[in-house]
């Protein structure tokens, strides 16, 4: 049987998920949770007690991580929802250019220019100039 050549078997490398499960009722205000399969920052959590129905509730208000759109969810504290894995890392700006790219280095000395700032603050607006001395700090959030 283990010689039959129509077996396939396919694996994948640890942590090539983008998230992980945990019980609804584990979650608190600052954590994270997947609502809608979109990964959000949890702003604030009610729970309610058990009733003529069953299970306790928990009420997630949270802020979408890449849009900021507010996004709530209704989960038994029982049961299990999904949690993102969050990966932030901060890079030091070096320059932006006309399209609204920004040109950034990380701690290692690697420097990325496919970031895009958001529409809301424009390029002209940051406070940073190529005369300026001392380079701000960013950071982006990623799902692995």
């Amino acid at each position: 049987m283990a010689d039959d050549p129509d077996q396939v078997f396919e694996s994948t490398e640890s942590g090539a998920s983008e998230s992980y499960p945990i019980e609804a009722g584990q979650i608190r205000k600052g954590g994270f949770i997947m609502i809608k399969g979109r990964p959000c920052k949890v702003s604030d959590v009610t729970s309610s007690k058990t009733g003529k129905h069953g299970h306790a509730k928990c009420h997630f208000v949270a802020i979408d991580i890449f849009t900021g759109k507010k996004i709530e969810d209704l989960v038994p504290a029982s049961h299990t929802t999904y949690a993102p894995f969050v990966k932030k890392i901060e890079y030091q700006a070096m320059d932006v250019d006309e399209d609204g790219f920004i040109t950034v280095l990380d701690a290692e000395g690697n420097t990325r220019e496919d970031l895009k700032i958001p529409e809301r603050p424009t390029a002209a607006a940051l406070p940073y100039t190529s005369l300026c001395p001392c380079p701000m700090c960013t950071s982006v959030g990623s799902l692995p």
